[in-house]
This record gives C-alpha cells, sequence and structure tokens, in this order.
C-alpha cells in the first residue's frame, strides 16, 4: 500500500532529514492514525536502527521491565550489534545503542527511530532519566543524528517530551502531530485500494470509522459499505470487536476511568459538564480527574467547548467517529451478525446518521469556512440549546459566530437525496432564527445556512437560507 496523503509530514521530515545538525523529533497521535507506516514509507532503507515498544495491553500478560529491555536487546542485535549481554537496565540498554551507532557510523546521517515509546516507560524502570542521558550527553553532541520517536499515547509525549521541565526541557527540536484522514484524504485513500465507492458511501464509512488509515485499510475490494461495516464490527470473529478496549488499554495506564468518562460521554450529543461527567462516573474530583479529561483530549477523542449562551459554562462532548459508533451499535449488545445490512434503512441508522454527520461537520470546519469564504475571519463553533417560548428546549446543529458580525445559523442533514424544507419545519426555522437574534447583541445578522448531502429542494421555503454547503464542498482540500 503506497502512501497517501501526508504531503505537509513527508516535506517536513525530508527537510529535517537534510538539517546540518542533529535532530530530535515527536511524532504522535490518536493509535492507528499512520505514524509507523508514514515513517517506514517516508525512510524505508535509511533506517539506521528501529525498535518498537512492547505494548501493554495483552489479556495474557502485563510486558515489564524486563521484557522490554529484552526486546531492545534483540533490535540492535538484528542492526548488528554483537558480542554483548543483554542490558539489564535502561542506561545499559542506550549505552549499547550507542555502541552500535558509532559502529556504523561512516558520516552520513543516522536514522534512529523509536516507536511507541511510551509503552518502553514501564513502572520504576528510570526510563526517562536513561533517554535524557543518551540524547544530552551523546546524541546531541552529534551532527549527523535524526532521533525520531512515536507515541499513541499523546498525554505521555506531552508531559515527557514536549513539556518536559526536566533534563529534555526544550531539547526537541521538531513535533509533528498526525491527524485522522480528511474526507478527501479518504476518498484518495480508497482510489488507490481500487475500492469503488460514492462520496455519500465514503462519508458514511467515514462517520463509523473516523479517518483512520487502519480501519479504512481493512475495507475490501467488491463489498458494499455496509457489508464492510458488518465484517469489520459485527461479524463473528469481527477484525474491530475488541478494538475499542484494546484502543484505551494500549493508550493509557488503569483505562478504566477513561473508558467510564468515554461511555458517559456516549449518551448525549451535546456532552457534559466536569460536575456532571464526575456524578455519572463516580470518579473523585481532584487532579487524576483532570488528568483523565486532558489525555483523552489531547489524544482527540473529546473536546472541550462553551455552547452558545452559556457564559463560559465548559463541556466536553465526545468526538471520535469510532467510539460514538462502537458504543451506540457493538458494545455489549448482541445485534447479529448482519445487522448494518438488514437496519441500513431504520430510523435508528438514520438518527444516528445525523448526530455523526454533525461530528463529521465540526471535524471538517475549514472546510466549510473556505465555502462560506470566510477562511481568514476569526470564528468560534458551538452548539446551541434554545429556550424557546417555554417550549422543550432543543439544540441547534451549529452556529458559527464571526469577527465580521454575521453568525451562521447551521443546519446539518445527512440525506439520502436533495433535502425538502415543509411548512412545518420552516415555522421551526423561521422561530429558531428570532429567538437567535433576540440573544445576539443588534450589530450581529443571522445567517441560515444549510449542510447537506444533496442541496436542498427549490421550493418555497427555500429561498430563507443564504448558505448551502454540499457533501461535494467537504471533500475540498
Amino acid at each position: 500500500m503506497k502512501l497517501v496523503g501526508r504531503e505537509k509530514e513527508i516535506k517536513e521530515l525530508e527537510n529535517i532529514y537534510k538539517s546540518d545538525g542533529s535532530e530530535f523529533v515527536a511524532v504522535y497521535g490518536r493509535r492507528r492514525v499512520g505514524k509507523t507506516f508514514l515513517i517506514k514509507e517516508v525512510f524505508k532503507n535509511r533506517l539506521t536502527f528501529w525498535h518498537t515498544g512492547l505494548s501493554p495491553f495483552d489479556r495474557d500478560k502485563t510486558y515489564l521491565l524486563r521484557d522490554q529491555l529484552l526486546t531492545f536487546y534483540y533490535s540492535l542485535q538484528d542492526y548488528g550489534l554483537a558480542g554483548c549481554q543483554p542490558p539489564k537496565t535502561w542506561l545499559e540498554a542506550f549505552r549499547l545503542l550507542q555502541q552500535l551507532l558509532s559502529e556504523k557510523d561512516n558520516g552520513s546521517r543516522q536514522v534512529v527511530f523509536i516507536d511507541e515509546m511510551p509503552w518502553m516507560d514501564t513502572a520504576r524502570s528510570h526510563f526517562i532519566p536513561a533517554f535524557e542521558y543518551f540524547w544530552n550527553g551523546w546524541a546531541s553532541k552529534r551532527d549527523n543524528i535524526l532521533l525520531i520517536v512515536c507515541g499513541s499515547a499523546t498525554s505521555w509525549i506531552e508531559n515527557n517530551l514536549i513539556n518536559n521541565k526536566g533534563g529534555l526541557y526544550n531539547r526537541l527540536t521538531n513535533e509533528i502531530r498526525l491527524s485522522p484522514f480528511t474526507l478527501k484524504e479518504t476518498e484518495e485513500f480508497f482510489r488507490a485500494k481500487n475500492i469503488v465507492m460514492s462520496r455519500y458511501e465514503i462519508a458514511t464509512a467515514y462517520m463509523v470509522f473516523g479517518g483512520i488509515p487502519h480501519y479504512l485499510n481493512l475495507f475490501e475490494k467488491g463489498l458494499s459499505t455496509a457489508q464492510n461495516i458488518d465484517n469489520l464490527l459485527f461479524a463473528k470473529n469481527a477484525k474491530l470487536k475488541d478494538e475499542f478496549l484494546r484502543l484505551f488499554g494500549s493508550l493509557f495506564k488503569n483505562a478504566e476511568d477513561h473508558i467510564k468518562t468515554v461511555r458517559a460521554l456516549s449518551e448525549r450529543r451535546g456532552g457534559f459538564t466536569r460536575k456532571e461527567i464526575l456524578e455519572k462516573t463516580g470518579i473523585k474530583d481532584g487532579g487524576g480527574a483532570t488528568e483523565i479529561l486532558k489525555g483523552l483530549k489531547e489524544s482527540d477523542f473529546i473536546t472541550e467547548y462553551k455552547s452558545f449562551g452559556c457564559g463560559n459554562i465548559v463541556r466536553y462532548k465526545l468526538i471520535d467517529p469510532f467510539c460514538w459508533s462502537y458504543l451506540h451499535f457493538v458494545d455489549n449488545k448482541n445485534n447479529g451478525t448482519d445487522f448494518w445490512q438488514k437496519n441500513n434503512l431504520s430510523p435508528r441508522l438514520n438518527t444516528w446518521r445525523d448526530l455523526a454527520f454533525e461530528l463529521l461537520c465540526f471535524g471538517h470546519i475549514n472546510q466549510i469556512k473556505r465555502k462560506l469564504g470566510i477562511a481568514g475571519v476569526s470564528t468560534a463553533e458551538s452548539s446551541w440549546v434554545l429556550h424557546s417560548l417555554g417550549k422543550t428546549q432543543t439544540q441547534t446543529d451549529m452556529l458559527i459566530d464571526r469577527s465580521d458580525n454575521v453568525v451562521n445559523l447551521c443546519e446539518i442533514k445527512f440525506y439520502n437525496k436533495a433535502f425538502t424544507i415543509d411548512k412545518k419545519y420552516n415555522d421551526i426555522l423561521r422561530e429558531r432564527i428570532q429567538t437567535l437574534i433576540e440573544a445576539l447583541p443588534r450589530k450581529k445578522t443571522v445567517h441560515l445556512t444549510f449542510i447537506t448531502s444533496f442541496g436542498l429542494k427549490t421550493n418555497e421555503y427555500s429561498g430563507q437560507v443564504q448558505n448551502l454547503i454540499t457533501l461535494d464542498d467537504l471533500f475540498a482540500e
């Protein structure tokens, strides 16, 4: 499989490779997002040393210091180190790496790739001080070392490398955060695999799995989107049936509270406040709760935002498409091996589609702003809970509050044909617009904006729509 997209990251890595001094680069991002594949494809036969830490998630065994050290020793042997005994400490291990690199040094660039470094930092292993000594005491003083470290545990990378206050303070020369594919990149990915899909079906796949290359790579040519979803999530021995637990188990130590938090947030599209999360999960308030929310946010599972009209109240919202889909349809449920194919047109999946498409749109806000012609305008995006005329509160899909004194009230509809605004829905829209106008400063103007799959059907009610954004617009660069 060839490397798709990532043009910016490839260019950045090549420029770093060509620099005149030693470089220390952290590449991080959500698990399964393609970090290892990126480094492998960019450098291919240029790697001087490559090691991957052992995953902490295993049903039968917890990998301890001795296991991590032994596999590091095996990697050293694979790359040519001979005549030494397995290390008993990380200080000894990195001394052996130093020896290997010295023996192989011919004056050209030496690329050292340590993948999933957070997994190597086991309890009481003293990994970080040993790694600090290797970089500060030896590698940084040379002019040909390119050290690349990867990690899916983004909070570990943030705390121990990017924001390190000790010996690694300000030692990183570059950091690259790898994000999931956009819709456009997902389309290019499927095209490279010779999988024929309409943009509607690509969007459906994206709404289930997100732009995660590993998941998308499991799609089989010749099957429908519904068949692929069933094969990956619902079939007997489905490849991703256990992915949810593996995902969190590999990212966080003692992941139970992280999982509790994500489960709680999956219950409401607009999310919960910190206090509400703690009440629902039973997690104690304090630094531990802060670290859980921080870790989930840094790993792109959740986001925090202030809902329009609610002052400074901060809410946390689940934004990972795979987690949404898994928790609503797979987790502790017995929906059958062909659930998606049988229920593809059901009200249950239609309700899910509206929510999932909303998440997709928030994730493609740059494409939406570009279509609106406001790519350079400062904006704040949020949802909005309406309290109109004493009626039951309802939530509008998206508000884009712009610094040019316009607010886009966005209605988001994932529909298999042009959407029709009927009289009943038109009355609801007019009420929402009026309520929003009353809540805004007088200098602000409200533009009704529709984001739909295939546009709007022209009728007597469609004229009030100021902006129309279609699925094709979301596939822009």
